[in-house]
């Protein structure tokens, strides 16, 4: 009866523990391994406790799934070998399969882990400081040959360096199985198995939990939007279209080489929901930032006009990946009410952070990618012409609280001659500091969670290489240790200062005081904590001191806090005064101002000192 229960909860797509079914297991009478291929003709299995000499499969009751059990041992390897109506004979390594071969071969492994307890029950808070470090584990730090660092080498290595520079989450890039390390991991072939590059599944759970004893929270990188075409993998499983859409104009995104999963057919949802379900629950993920989401929103996504078939209401929206995304993010808030859902969706669809019962997808957060694309298109220009681009800066706050964000500047802005986060930045060698510390300081005053990709904490020239380190060795020259020095003090502060974080959906926690002054290339604002506590953000874009400058403010004594041009960040210091007092004179809008010496290419932050001489945070 377990048996029936479980294919037909699979085939209906309701079955998100289906990892508990197919794939191999250890029962009392050896390893039992069962496989879903619909049209194969027979299914046999194969691997080394049997010489790779196929052992027929029998089918189930559903006349779809293949079982058989065999004496085996952990670590063994194996694969299915699926014969066709037409007769091929497709070598197939298991969907299912909690450990791989890679790279050494595209077999599956016979591998078993117990779950990790990690207490997930809490409703995730968004008042809370998220500051996010995204590393990708298999070029974050190698060895002097080039090979990667373990699993347990990233334990002892990656994770006292996330939590001494003061970040509060990691985020992986995919590290779900995956053939080709150019893909960045995000062509997966394994969702149910770690890379084995860097170890065991047990060894990737231990750094998991190491992350967690060190107070760090993991997202990890998941792509439900498509496979690759890999022999091997998912691809035509049974000879034919089985995880991908059977029709050709859904099948597939063209610029990516790559297949959609067909949404909305019943066990193609059961396999992605107990993908997600596997890895929250057995390695104590705390969340994940689900990749490519556009692409799964729109049936015309990578295709050009004409080339898409509507939906039944007449329009580009694919409501089998919408329903899908819904099902997904209720399944998992039901079962880790804590887990933080991401979604990486670049385009105005409406509603992704929105509650599924209010009508929307349910993620907790979206990658605000239009602000990136404004904020680093605008520090791309030379200063002097900035003041044509000054919208770039202040359109983010016509729709900042529409959803909740994060603020990323991730890996992708740092590839494909894009140039590393300092590259970017105009000028002279001292220059291109200055900006990205002005920029750090203003994306840390903006509304919305934060997340900046590896390399830049230490201001690296080049560009990110997914096939070398980090350039660590940077940090013996003064500029890029200071910028290493400003990082970790940002990271710091931002945790500690509640008016950055505690209100990062509602115009109560944010207030404009400069919003037009493009030819001064300076704008100004207020956070607000909920207690009324506040921080003042003044940023100078231009390439020139600005000498008395007026900012209209609330009456009273301000403190200023950090400095991004200060001396021990790399900066020049010139700005010598902490403490400044309001004058009665109208500027902004506000009947007080402060009179103040704003160091070209900086951002400063200002708290008001109450009557007892503290500052507020």
């Amino acid at each position: 009866m377990k048996v029936i229960g479980e294919l037909n909860t699979f085939h209906k797509g309701e079955n998100f523990k289906a990892y508990e079914f197919f794939g191999c297991h250890k029962t009392s009478s050896g390893w039992v391994f069962r496989v879903w291929a619909p049209r194969a003709v027979k299914v046999e299995l194969a691997g080394s406790f049997n010489g790779f000499c196929g052992v027929l499969m029998h089918k189930l009751f559903d006349g779809e799934t293949f079982e058989t059990t065999v004496e085996a041992e952990e670590g063994d390897k194996y694969h299915y070998i699926i014969y066709t109506d037409d007769g091929r004979k497709l070598i197939k390594a298991d969907p299912f399969a909690f450990a791989t071969d890679i790279k050494n071969s595209y077999d599956s492994v016979v591998y078993s882990l117990k779950p990790v307890f990690y207490d997930l029950s809490q409703q995730n808070r968004f008042d809370i400081p998220v500051n996010i470090y995204e590393v990708n584990l298999l070029s974050w730090k190698r060895h002097g040959d080039n090979t990667y660092f373990s699993y347990k080498e990233l334990e002892r290595t990656l994770v006292p360096y996330v939590k001494s520079m003061g970040y509060t989450h990691a985020e992986f890039m995919p590290v779900t199985e995956f053939p080709y390390d150019g893909s960045w991991g995000y062509q997966t072939c394994g969702y149910f198995a770690p890379t084995s590059r860097l170890g065991t599944p047990l060894d990737f759970q231990n750094l998991v939990k190491a992350f967690h004893a060190a107070g760090i929270k993991v997202i990890l990188d998941w792509v439900p939007a498509h496979f690759p075409k890999d022999s091997f993998g998912l691809f035509e499983f049974d000879g034919k279209p089985l995880y991908e859409c059977s029709a050709p104009d859904k099948r597939e995104l063209p610029s990516w080489g790559t297949c959609r999963f067909d949404f909305g057919r019943g066990e193609i949802d059961s396999f992605l929901m107990s993908s997600a379900h596997y890895l929250i629950k057995t390695f104590g993920i705390d969340g994940l930032r689900t990749d490519a989401v556009a692409s799964m929103l729109y049936l015309d996504y990578d295709r050009g006009a004409g080339c898409f078939t509507p939906n039944k209401y007449g329009d580009n929206r694919n409501l089998e990946a919408i329903d899908f995304l819904k099902k997904l993010n209720t399944i998992i808030k039901t079962e880790f009410p804590g887990a933080v859902m991401v979604a990486e969706e670049s385009t105005a669809f409406g509603g992704v952070t929105k509650s599924v019962r209010s009508g929307g997808l349910g993620f907790d957060y979206k990658w605000n990618l239009g602000w990136m694309n404004d904020t680093l298109f605008y520090e791309r220009q030379d200063p002097y012409f900035r003041n044509y681009h000054h919208d770039k800066l202040t359109f983010s706050l016509m729709y900042a609280f529409n959803e909740n964000y994060v603020l990323p500047i991730s890996h992708d802005e740092v590839v494909h001659v894009k140039g590393s986060v300092l590259n970017k930045m105009p000028g002279e060698y001292a220059d291109k500091f200055a900006g990205e510390r002005q920029l750090l300081g203003y994306m840390f005053a903006h509304p919305g969670k934060k997340l900046n990709f590896m390399g830049y904490e230490i201001g690296q020239f080049d560009e990110w290489n997914y096939d070398s380190s980090v350039e660590f060795f940077l940090k013996k020259f003064e500029l890029h240790k200071k910028m290493s020095v400003f990082v970790k003090e940002l990271n710091e502060f931002y945790k500690n200062c509640k008016p950055l974080y505690e209100i990062d959906n509602s115009f109560d926690g944010f207030e404009w005081l400069v919003t037009d002054d493009k030819y001064n290339n300076l704008i100004a604002f207020n956070r607000y904590a909920r207690n009324g506590e506040s921080l003042t953000c003044v940023c100078n874009f231009s390439g020139v001191d600005l000498k008395g400058y007026g900012l209209g403010i609330y009456k009273g004594k301000y403190l200023i806090v950090l400095n991004t041009d200060g001396k021990k960040y790399g900066g020049r210091g010139v700005l010598k005064k902490r403490i400044f007092t309001t004058r009665k004179n109208s500027n902004h809008g506000k009947e007080n101002s402060l009179f103040l010496d704003i160091p070209k290419l900086s951002c400063l932050y200002f708290v008001k000192i109450n009557d007892g001489g503290k500052p507020q945070c």
